[in-house]
């Protein structure tokens, strides 16, 4: 059964990156099936809504300590003080990380611009 679970994520120009624990549902998921969908979406109210639908392939790799770009998405929603405390706890909590790069488009996959208000449902 797919599994919808919200997740940060940072775009490196041309792929997604997504970073997880190497025990996480998501990781033993994609490492027997690395076709995915996502979504990516914004706004706060209706007339706002915005989604971005993505397929592609993902690849992953174990990493030690903390992936490069889980640090440079925090970066972009805290301040210095908030990010060196996060920046601290989470090289205490996480020994490994595994990295997620998401192609889009690879193989047969879409990126689609949703209109505002269209909701949308996504599967692995």
């Amino acid at each position: 059964m797919p599994r919808v679970v919200p997740v940060g994520f940072y775009w490196t120009g041309d792929r997604i990156v997504v970073s997880t624990a190497p025990t996480s549902p998501k990781a033993h998921a994609l490492s027997r099936r690395p076709q995915v969908a996502l979504t990516i979406d914004t706004g706060s109210a209706p007339e706002e809504a915005k989604a971005l639908l993505v397929r592609g392939l993902a690849t992953l790799q174990t990493v030690d300590g903390v992936t490069d770009e889980y640090l440079a998405a925090a970066r972009r929603s805290m301040d210095e003080p908030q990010l060196a405390e996060f920046e601290h706890n989470v090289r205490s909590t996480y020994k490994q990380m595994v990295r997620i790069s998401i192609e889009p488009g690879a193989g047969r996959g879409f990126m689609t611009l949703a209109p505002a208000g269209y909701r949308c449902s996504s599967r692995t």
